[in-house]
């Protein structure tokens, strides 16, 4: 059946791309449908022009900027001629400056938080939605160990792969894991940051994870490399970890959660490692509290929250556990998902096929729009190391985080001096 069409006059479509213009802040874009523009061309120095396919398309617009462009460019009714990136970084940076956000946003904002809840099936509902597409999707454009977070680049011209293995490494000394230590992960990915820790700094691991795909795949690895009897993964919520640990590691897992379930998380933490272990928190953040992108809610992570760092201390301050570093690795993510677009649209061909080309087309603007929101500042990647108020493994510096061999390889000294 035919969709059918909005009844607009030009004149009146003419009105809608300047008021679509205004509400987002008149950045130095054109919005176009047909022979209507806004600004008009006789505007220069325009950085990408949007091409808007119908009427209908140009009312979801008017009615929400986000979502209706969200929606218009994954089902291909929106074109963009120039730079994807560079549209939305000028798009993302005039909404800020101009501080609005439609009605319609909020209401769809306001309905997702209900929908999306993070209860136990919730949470398990989001996180296959995301997770579980199929492994094979991820294979076109991560690195070959399927790190599904923010790199770390110790120098500029690192490769992906060289950075994943740095951030793992750098996650590791952060909380000063040494041989023989019981380390609890609560979202594990497809394991490698849970083999990592077993096999370069002799620890024994219980990793957690809801997606059936992740775990599956990170079992077969670990019995792969031999690490079965140092790492179990288990098929569980982090609500459920049980058991007794020297450190808490949790990378990329608390966007996914929900605020209301931070000082959840706070209890589970400090009933795993007490008052005498330590721990990290690695999550996309924001500076000030701001709800998450509904369209990405919508399409792409379901549940999802970037919360600030005020936001993030609901975790920590009802168990008395001491924040003692907060690194922003911002950049270090923007490069991260430079690479992962680089590599997602090499792969193009190849994602059509797995995925369809509204999905394929929903994920591009997906990490486009994450690469702008970082490089604006929208966004940023906080890692919060904590401990316990009777942890007596704290260093006087910060020197361990930059050695270039793993803790088991060190000084029998140095070792010393951290216990």
């Amino acid at each position: 059946m035919a969709r059918a069409s909005v009844p607009f006059s030009r004149s009146i479509c003419s009105w809608l791309l300047r008021k679509i213009h205004k509400s987002i802040g008149h950045p130095n874009i054109r919005l176009s449908l047909g022979r209507e523009e806004a600004p008009p061309s006789t505007v220069a120095d325009i950085l990408a022009t949007v091409r808007i396919a119908d009427r209908r398309t140009l009312a979801a617009l008017a009615l929400s900027p986000e979502v209706g462009f969200g929606e218009g460019y994954s089902e291909g009714r929106i074109e963009v001629e120039g730079d994807l990136v560079r549209l939305l970084e000028a798009v993302l940076a005039s909404m800020r400056d101009a501080n609005t956000i439609s009605w319609y946003s909020k209401l769809v904002s306001r309905w997702l938080d209900r929908a999306q809840a993070n209860s136990l099936r919730g949470s398990v509902r989001n996180i296959r939605h995301h997770y579980d597409l199929t492994a094979d999707f991820y294979k076109l454009w991560l690195d070959p160990q399927l790190v599904y977070t923010c790199a770390y680049f110790p120098e500029s011209f690192s490769t992906l792969e060289q950075a994943q293995v740095a951030k793992m490494d750098h996650v590791c000394r952060k909380v000063w894991l040494q041989p023989g230590e019981r380390v609890a992960e609560a979202g594990c990915g497809w394991g490698a940051l849970a083999l990592h820790m077993a096999r370069h700094y002799g620890v024994k691991v219980r990793a957690f994870n809801i997606s059936k795909e992740q775990i599956f795949i990170a079992r077969e690895r670990a019995k792969k490399e031999g690490l079965q009897h140092q790492v179990e993964f288990i098929e569980d919520d982090y609500r459920n970890i049980s058991g007794s640990y020297d450190a808490f590691v949790s990378v990329g897992m608390l966007e996914h959660i929900g605020t209301q379930n931070y000082e959840n998380l706070g209890q589970v933490i400090h009933r795993t490692i007490g008052d005498a272990g330590r721990g990290i928190l690695h999550f996309i953040g924001r500076n000030f509290p701001h709800s998450f992108s509904p369209w990405i809610r919508k399409r792409i992570f379901p549940g999802a929250c970037a919360p600030s760092l005020a936001q993030a201390m609901a975790v920590f301050e009802p168990f008395n556990f001491s924040v003692l570093d907060v690194e922003n690795l911002r950049n270090h993510y923007t490069r991260t998902l430079e690479l992962w677009l680089d590599r997602f649209e090499r792969s193009w061909d190849d994602v059509v096929k797995l995925l369809g080309t509204e999905t394929a087309r929903a994920w591009r603007l997906y990490l486009a729009g994450s690469i702008a929101a970082f490089r604006v500042g929208n966004l940023q990647l906080f890692q919060v190391v904590f401990a316990g108020a009777k942890c007596q493994k704290i260093p006087w510096n910060r020197a361990h985080l930059y050695s270039e061999r793993p803790i088991e390889e060190k000084d029998p000294e140095w070792i010393r001096a951290m216990s």
